[in-house]
């Protein structure tokens, strides 16, 4: 008989579709950038989406995650859970999301944890929230905070 070798390592996020991934694989996507979680404006003349420095105020900024994920929409009822389903349709999702890039067939960037090793890397590649946001509740008009930044 010859010898058992161990299967290979899933990387679900190479070749697994959207639709097929469990939970589990689903919120290992997100790379912890926390820019879905900046506020954006939109210009009422060219409908445009701008982006502002300002953090939901559940956004842990250091890290790139919600503080409180599994409670945010009873404090941020506008919060939108990304499904499947809906995150073909969300414009305003970072270029850099690995759900958006997954879904369009894409690679992820090399500094994905998932592909790194290291949930460091997003914010030593300066993708991440980290150092330049302020919370939602330390600002006043949101127009103060536009950004000129690609997100």
């Amino acid at each position: 008989m010859g010898e058992m070798t161990a299967p290979a390592p899933s990387r679900f996020w190479e070749d697994t579709p959207l639709h097929r991934l469990d939970r589990g694989q689903w919120e290992a996507l997100c790379d912890g950038c926390g820019k879905c979680c900046v506020h954006k404006l939109e210009d009422e003349e060219t409908g445009e989406v701008l982006p502002t420095n300002v953090a939901c105020r559940l956004l842990d900024r250091r890290s790139g995650f919600c503080s409180d994920y599994r409670n945010r929409r009873a404090y941020v009822p506008e919060c939108v859970r990304l499904t499947n389903g809906n995150v073909r349709d969300i414009d305003w999702l970072p270029s850099t999301c690995a759900y958006r890039l997954r879904a369009n067939g894409e690679k992820l960037p090399d500094w994905h944890y998932l592909v790194s090793g290291d949930r460091e890397a997003v914010h030593r590649a300066g993708q991440s929230v980290r150092g330049w946001t302020v919370s939602e509740d330390d600002v006043g008009d949101m127009e103060d905070h536009l950004v000129d930044r690609v997100l």
